[in-house]
């Protein structure tokens, strides 16, 4: 499926003229645009240990995948005030293509529960194509259930209607104990503590949506159930478990877009290097195995665009106490890159100017063939053939 340039344009306009018709249109039309899966490359990292050649930690990202598209070495996080260098609000910067588009609602421990003001890509993308929630995915850590609320926003002409679903251990649990009640056959005393922490757990869910499964999800994670079973000693943890939910819906849900929120990086927080380097190499053997799963697949063969990106970047200050932090809103806390590569996309190319990330829920809107209004960033015309 090649998408040039014209093509990118004709989806715009007829966006475009399917609002104007408002609502005499008819239905919103069937999807039949690439996919696009969304690779966060976090949670924070800098360009000295992924794009730069000598020092890497990602050499399939940087020597494999930059061959096949794009690479924007000098993507940013504007420097602006109370724009701060952390995971939601890089994440939501992506999706929505604006900083500070979020509301605080609360807080769970030191994070943050922001919502959306503005539409997310997967809102957009939903009001724009007759595409079903399941089939636009996030795919979330199991211990950042603050980021599971990313999939939809208070904006009144989108929202709950228009989320996506989102894919994590989180959502797994809260199908596990529903099922052990619904079920009704354990002991009393299993059946009491499920009855606990589901409570536990629901009270995360500020929005009250987590709960509200749909079959084709409930399908999903019975599936998911039969092969690991209850305990969560026999799937993979971290970032390899986001990999292998991704795999997993793609095989099974076919989604049309995708984000996958990696976040290992993170753990330097507890003061060790390698929990920082190792993570980004596991992260870029995620990478490996998504893309080769996309490349068998006769569903996103040659149909699939990656858009791969940090949240943030780091700290690069050799004197703290804790290396590669990203909270004190250094100038390498800014400095991050992208990759995009798939059908429509120049390949081995490397678009050496300043972008935005902002830029990037554009581009996205841009290859999928509407418009995100509200966004900042321009369209990365220059990465399209």
């Amino acid at each position: 499926m090649e998408i040039g340039r014209r093509a990118f344009n004709q989806g715009l306009v007829g966006t475009v003229a399917a609002g104007v018709m408002g609502a005499s249109a008819a239905a919103a039309p069937t999807y039949t645009g690439p996919n696009v899966i969304i690779v966060r490359f976090g949670g924070g990292v800098r360009r000295t240990e992924t794009i730069a050649d000598r020092t890497t930690y990602s050499p399939y990202f940087l020597n494999v995948l930059a061959k096949r598209g794009t690479l924007i070495p000098n993507l940013t996080i504007a420097q602006l005030q109370d724009v701060d260098t952390s995971h939601a609000e890089g994440t939501l910067n992506i999706l929505t293509g604006r900083y500070k588009a979020y509301t605080k609602v609360g807080a769970q421990g030191l994070a943050p529960l922001l919502e959306p003001d503005e539409p997310t890509l997967f809102e957009a993308v939903r009001k724009a194509f007759e595409i079903p929630a399941h089939q636009t995915l996030l795919i979330n850590g199991e211990d950042r259930p603050q980021e599971e609320y990313l999939t939809y926003g208070g904006h009144k002409h989108f929202g709950v209607s228009f989320r996506s679903e989102a894919v994590s251990l989180f959502r797994f649990k809260l199908h596990k104990l529903q099922r052990i009640l619904e079920d009704n056959k354990a002991p009393e005393n299993v059946l009491a503590a499920a009855r606990k922490q589901l409570n536990e757990l629901t009270a995360y869910d500020f929005r009250n949506t987590a709960r509200d499964s749909s079959d084709v999800m409930d399908r999903f994670w019975d599936n998911w159930r039969e092969q690991y079973g209850d305990t969560g000693l026999k799937n993979p943890r971290g970032d390899r478990l986001l990999t292998e939910l991704a795999v997993k819906a793609m095989r099974e849900l076919k989604p049309r877009l995708m984000m996958i929120n990696y976040q290992d990086p993170d753990y330097v927080h507890w003061g060790n290097a390698s929990h920082y380097t190792r993570a980004i190499a596991i992260i870029d053997q995620g990478l490996k195995r998504l893309v080769e799963t996309a490349d068998s697949d006769p569903a996103y063969k040659d149909q699939t665009v990656f858009v791969i990106v940090p949240d943030c970047g780091r700290d690069a200050n050799p004197l703290m106490s804790v290396p590669y932090q990203h909270h004190f809103n250094s100038r390498s806390a800014h400095e991050i890159f992208a990759m995009l590569l798939g059908p429509g996309i120049a390949r081995g190319k490397i678009l050496d100017k300043p972008v935005d990330q902002t830029s990037i829920a554009a581009t996205v809107g841009a290859i999928m063939g509407f418009r995100m209004q509200a966004a900042e960033g321009r369209v990365l015309s220059e990465v399209l053939t």
